[in-house]
């Protein structure tokens, strides 16, 4: 792949960045997606925009908060550098757990059934995902490490694993998946279960390509935390599945 501009457009002396674009319309058609498939859920749309308004805010601050806090000795004593999303910078587990937590609280507060409305939820994330990675070419970031394959993406002059198009290639998998679940399942909570099980797994081997992961001590943070999200997803998961087939 060829090396990118960054830069999508400049007016009145401010740079329009590609990442910003990508993300924000990952973020709208993730909102479409939620919007026309509420009334599956029996749910009705322009009361979702409620959470939307407020959710959306939520975890673009967790995402920045959580890339922030494992690099602390970049941002330390530095206000501007830690706000200044422009260049980068969000990690999408601090999104999503700030998202969907906060989607939790709402619906305990406005008396919507939370399950249902986060499986509402799962495949639109997925999509948002798919096109939001892309911006993570267009910053030349989250690569993984040297490699010769023809579709490599070129960064300084050197070639490296396309990290970024893994994910957004699986995450368009996982949307296909998960829609299908969505319009079969069986109880309540399946989805997004499942969501967060193969997310998780495709994240899990995918991190490990990684040269810029975020650290945990000597381990890659995103690679434990997928773990934790496999094993109590799953374990959710079976014990759900068993209480709706005995009913």
């Amino acid at each position: 792949m060829p090396i990118p501009n960054p830069i999508a457009f400049t007016i009145f002396n401010l740079d329009i960045r590609w990442y910003a674009i990508l993300v924000t319309l990952g973020i709208v058609v993730a909102g479409c997606l939620i919007y026309f498939r509420a009334p599956k859920h029996e749910l009705e749309g322009d009361k979702l925009f409620n959470f939307m308004i407020i959710c959306v805010p939520v975890a673009i601050i967790g995402a920045r908060a959580y890339y922030v806090i494992f690099n602390w000795n970049m941002y330390s004593g530095d206000i501007f550098k830690i706000i200044n999303t422009r260049a980068g910078g969000l990690a999408i587990h601090g999104g999503l757990i700030a998202g969907f937590g906060m989607c939790a609280i709402l619906c305990y507060i406005w008396h919507v059934r939370p399950l249902n409305l986060l499986d509402l939820c799962a495949p639109a994330v997925a999509m948002g995902q798919c096109i939001g990675r892309w911006g993570n070419y267009f910053n030349s970031e989250a690569h993984g490490g040297p490699t010769d394959l023809p579709f490599a993406v070129t960064v300084d002059g050197a070639t490296y694993h396309p990290t970024f198009l893994y994910e957004s290639i699986w995450c368009f998998i996982l949307f296909w998946i998960l829609l299908y679940i969505d319009n079969h399942r069986k109880f309540e909570g399946q989805t997004i279960l499942l969501y967060g099980i193969l997310y998780s797994i495709e994240r899990f081997l995918v991190e490990g390509l990684r040269t810029d992961s975020l650290m945990i001590g000597s381990l890659r943070q995103a690679q434990v935390i997928s773990i934790v999200i496999i094993v109590v997803c799953g374990l959710c998961y079976f014990l759900m599945n068993r209480r709706a087939q005995k009913r």
